[in-house]
């Protein structure tokens, strides 16, 4: 590991012991060997940081949308932590042979389905491409899911910490018979956001909230 990489680490696990308490005590759940897809809500920034602090030494790389390298600071930090540029609104091929490869050399791969931020923490609706990445790999899926880093920027400004929840369910594979359609896709999708939902308090579940729980 280099010296950057390691300064980078004890950034982030100071800055999320300055901002959090963070509740993780089912991150004991994580496999700690073998190839992972982890799919997670996208609350805000902290997500990443968190479980790069809680999940050292495993590899863990999340995906981010490509005109973040637009910034040099952040093009730079993506990079000294591995993340995987995604251009959005088109097929990108070779975000997904990257995301193989990560996969097939043991790696946790993070996955947010809802594709953006939703600040509010309420689920958002997601897209299909988890789906593509585990049929194609063949790696576990693993629901974790977070709760109340919604409050970070209010709490903040009034000097207090966060609590930070962290929920892990059971790991599963997908199987498909026949045609894998867009509605197959995306059915297997709202079944993947489900059982992340099924991990939140109910006020949380927002486009899930309702038949499939």
């Amino acid at each position: 590991m280099s010296l950057a990489s390691r300064l980078v680490n004890l950034a982030e696990s100071g800055l999320v012991a300055l901002l959090c308490r963070v509740d993780d005590a089912e991150i004991a759940k994580v496999p700690a060997v073998g190839p992972l897809i982890l799919v997670t809500n996208h609350v805000g920034f902290l997500e990443i940081p968190v479980l790069h602090s809680r999940l050292r030494p495993r590899r863990v790389v999340g995906l981010a949308k490509a005109e973040s390298w637009r910034n040099p600071l952040l093009g730079w930090l993506f990079d000294l932590w591995g993340a995987i540029p995604v251009k959005r609104g088109e097929p990108d091929l070779a975000a997904l042979r990257k995301c193989l490869d990560f996969l097939r050399d043991g790696g946790i791969l993070v996955v947010a389905p809802e594709g953006t931020r939703s600040r509010h923490g309420c689920l958002q609706r997601g897209h299909s491409g988890v789906v593509t990445l585990a049929l194609r790999s063949g790696a576990p899926i693993l629901p974790l899911a977070f709760c109340g880093g919604e409050a970070l920027k209010r709490n903040a400004k009034r000097f207090r910490r966060t609590p930070f929840h962290i929920m892990v369910g059971e790991p599963f594979h997908l199987s498909v018979e026949g045609r894998v359609t867009q509605a197959v896709r995306q059915d297997l999708t709202d079944n993947i956001m489900y059982k992340l939902a099924a991990l939140l308090p109910p006020a949380y579940r927002g486009q899930y909230a309702a038949d499939g729980l």
